[in-house]
């Protein structure tokens, strides 16, 4: 099984270009244009054109498909197309399948795709809406009865259990808050930019669901991300300095569900991201004390503190301390707290702009950053770094 082995994809492809539409929260113009405005920025940043492109990768939520988008950006014929499931988990995988296309061949140029209206149009974290019945939302029937009606409801169940296990109070996630915000003040980007918060604005932001404040929930936003994949070989040969994809890995944990996995033997850790940890530390051959960046998924600040707990950048119940520390820098773009909640998508980019030496929040001799995808669900992780070992 994969997951007791290192792969062979490690340094086979590359990120070439990224390219971001503008984040707020009202765009006034469809996913789609939002979807080809991102598509054709990143080709720029690439050096490529949309002739270049053979393959494309997207999300199941994408309201965009990759046909319709291929169309709309003037690409021609495509040997490659894939969605990836399970929201915000799929980020980083979208980066893995394209660079599965690349590394055996399938497609040459594959670009990685997220738009929406996230705020002016349909918002995820309005919860549960009308929808088809399907085997997976069972699971949600069990839940909704007894009011955990939203994803901030699903993660509260989780970072109560988490402050009582090791004797914390809400404090403890306003270090996230408060670093992700810093580093958002600094990047005129961001929708926050010019607004850091300290530890006391967290804790006199308003409930959501105890032990959530508003400030521990990522925003909503309209915008649209694209990241562009190639071979190592071909990246080479353009503008940008390649982001190589030192290792890529999805993770599903055992009594896997959608943000509801309450029946698990401990609700105080992130099982699936520790098969993504795994995975990662195997295929690279490198440790925690090996990455100088990390751009984790912060659609709750709880999740974070559990995902560097999970990768053993410290022990259990230490994450809050190790924030607090500045002992990893963390989400130098803002994250999607501060910056924008484009599905972790603005997070890769944030990841190969470190790896360029181009953040606006510059870690001097960023060579290897680590990038993680949705928490609560099945998700996926990256390596990116200066080259492929």
């Amino acid at each position: 099984m994969s997951v007791c082995r290192a792969d062979s994809l490690g340094g086979r492809a590359a990120i070439v270009g990224i390219g971001a539409t503008e984040f707020s929260k009202d765009s006034g113009r469809s996913e789609l244009k939002l979807a080809v405005e991102a598509v054709r920025a990143a080709l720029d940043d690439a050096g490529l054109t949309p002739a270049d492109v053979d393959g494309l990768v997207t999300f199941t939520m994408d309201t965009s498909p990759e046909i319709t988008v291929a169309q709309a950006a003037g690409m021609g014929e495509l040997s490659f197309f894939s969605r990836i499931h399970y929201g915000g988990g799929a980020a980083c995988a979208t980066v893995q399948q394209a660079a599965l296309a690349v590394a055996s061949g399938v497609a040459d140029v594959v670009v990685c795709y997220r738009a929406f209206n996230e705020r002016s149009g349909r918002r995820f974290g309005s919860g549960v809406r009308h929808r088809e019945p399907t085997a997976e939302g069972t699971a949600l029937g069990w839940n909704l009865p007894f009011g955990l009606l939203t994803p901030a409801s699903w993660v509260a169940m989780a970072a109560q259990r988490y402050l009582h296990t090791y004797n914390l109070t809400p404090e403890a996630f306003g270090h996230v808050a408060v670093t992700d915000r810093r580093h958002a003040a600094r990047n005129p980007a961001a929708y926050f930019y010019e607004k850091p918060i300290t530890l006391a604005d967290h804790a006199a932001s308003r409930w959501i669901v105890e032990p959530l404040r508003l400030l521990d929930c990522c925003q909503e936003t309209d915008g649209g991300q694209a990241i562009v994949v190639t071979s190592a070989e071909r990246a080479r040969d353009l503008p940008r300095p390649p982001a190589v994809i030192i290792a890529a890995a999805q993770g599903a944990g055992r009594a896997q569900e959608q943000m509801t996995s309450f029946y698990r033997d401990g609700l105080t850790g992130l099982p699936e991201m520790d098969v993504v940890a795994r995975q990662l530390w195997r295929t690279s051959g490198l440790a925690p004390a090996d990455i100088d960046v990390g751009i984790l998924y912060d659609h709750f600040t709880p999740f974070v503190l559990m995902q560097l707990e999970e990768f053993g950048f410290c022990g259990a119940g230490e994450a809050a301390d190790f924030v607090a520390d500045d002992a990893l820098p963390l989400n130098t773009h803002g994250g999607q707290l501060g910056e924008a909640y484009l599905h972790g998508m603005n997070g890769i980019a944030e990841a190969v702009r470190q790896i360029r030496g181009t953040s606006v929040n510059q870690i001097p001799g960023a060579a290897r950053t680590l990038v993680t995808a949705g928490t609560g669900v099945p998700t996926s992780g990256l390596i990116l770094g200066t080259d492929g070992g």
